[in-house]
This record gives structure tokens, C-alpha cells and sequence, in this order.
């Protein structure tokens, strides 16, 4: 008897590992496409109905992983946030912490030009969500990377120091998105990025 309770749990694992993947999946197909929808329309004007049927998705299904379409939407920003994370750790190689810090300036513009990923993150995600979740957020995601770098940079400097230096920096990151996305030259507002992480390791 105990071998066959043991044979039956063994086999109602792969249907168990089975309704993971398909839930994986669902929520997977929710987040890209309620991505998709809320950069064409915006947040206020994308509804809950539209992103299932657009998804091919039961509410039900939308409500079994986001408890409202707010929750959704930080899902949405939560993932972006943590592609342009991965884009930027990605990008480090293994050369001086200058160059870390170059190379992933350069990855950090270039994961912010997909289509739309700006305007969500830095433009509409502050107005949705407010200004603390977006920090909480970025202090996880891209803003963790970048105080990382600049602490190998700045061995010699405080972590308080650096953490500040981190948010100022940050800032002119998302200024020279924002330009870019505007229309400004992706190399000049770059090199301008360059210039300001030699100024702030120049005294190391």
C-alpha cells in the first residue's frame, strides 16, 4: 500500500509541474500583453477587458495573478525595470570599473530606446504609480547596478557618499533617455553620460 501511495504521488508530479508551467504562461502572456497596450493607449485608457481579449484570456485569469489592473501595470513596470537591469549587468565584461560604468551607461540608453520603454518607465509609471513605488523599484533594479559600479570605482568612498552619487547620477541617465526618446543624438547624450562618471571617480 505504502508503494503504491508513493508511485501515485510520483506520478501526479509532472501534472503538477504541468499547471505551473501553464500558469507561468498565463501570467507571462498577461504581463506582454498588457505591456503592448498600455504603451499604444496608456494606462487610463487600456481597460481590463480589452487586455484579455487582446491576451485570448479569461478575467478570471487576469484576477488569479493581478488583484487590479493597477497591479498589473506594476507588473508590466516591474519587468521592463528588470530587463534594463539585466541589459546593463550584461554588459560589464571584465575590465576596469570605469569601463563596467561606461559599458553599462551605453546599455542602459540602449535598453531604454525599445519602443515605448521610456515614456512607460520614466514619463507615465510616476504619474500611475507614484513617485515611491518607482523609486522602490529602480532601487532594486537599475539603481542597485549602478551603485554597485560606483562603489568598485570609489572603493575609497562612503557608502553613503556613493548611494548619492548613484541618485544624481541616475537622474542624468533619465534625463538623457527622456532626450533621446525626444529626438536627441543617442552618442552625444552618451558621451555627455561619460563625461559626468569621469567627473565623479576622478578624485580615486
Amino acid at each position: 500500500m505504502k508503494v503504491n501511495n508513493i508511485q501515485a504521488a510520483c506520478m501526479q508530479l509532472p501534472r503538477r509541474r504541468s499547471n505551473a508551467d501553464r500558469s507561468s504562461q498565463t501570467r507571462e502572456a498577461l504581463l506582454e500583453t498588457a505591456r503592448r497596450l498600455f504603451i499604444e493607449k496608456g494606462y487610463e485608457a487600456t481597460s481590463t477587458p480589452e487586455i484579455v481579449a487582446a491576451a485570448g484570456l479569461t478575467r478570471g485569469a487576469l484576477y488569479h495573478h493581478f488583484v487590479d489592473k493597477l497591479a498589473l501595470y506594476r507588473g508590466v513596470v516591474e519587468a521592463e525595470a528588470a530587463r534594463v537591469s539585466a541589459a546593463i549587468t550584461g554588459s560589464s565584461g571584465n575590465g576596469s570599473p570605469r569601463d563596467a560604468l561606461a559599458a553599462g551607461a551605453a546599455a542602459y540608453l540602449e535598453a531604454m530606446a525599445e519602443g515605448g520603454r521610456t515614456h512607460l518607465l520614466l514619463v507615465e509609471a510616476p504619474a500611475v504609480l507614484g513617485s515611491a513605488a518607482v523609486e522602490t523599484i529602480d532601487a532594486g533594479t537599475s539603481r542597485a547596478t549602478l551603485i554597485e559600479g560606483l562603489a568598485a570605482a570609489l572603493p575609497a568612498s562612503p557608502s553613503g557618499e556613493v548611494a548619492a552619487l548613484a541618485e544624481l547620477a541616475s537622474a542624468g541617465f533619465d534625463r538623457a533617455a527622456i532626450a533621446i526618446a525626444a529626438g536627441a543624438d543617442p552618442q552625444l547624450m552618451l558621451a555627455a553620460l561619460l563625461r559626468i562618471i569621469d567627473g565623479l571617480i576622478a578624485t580615486e
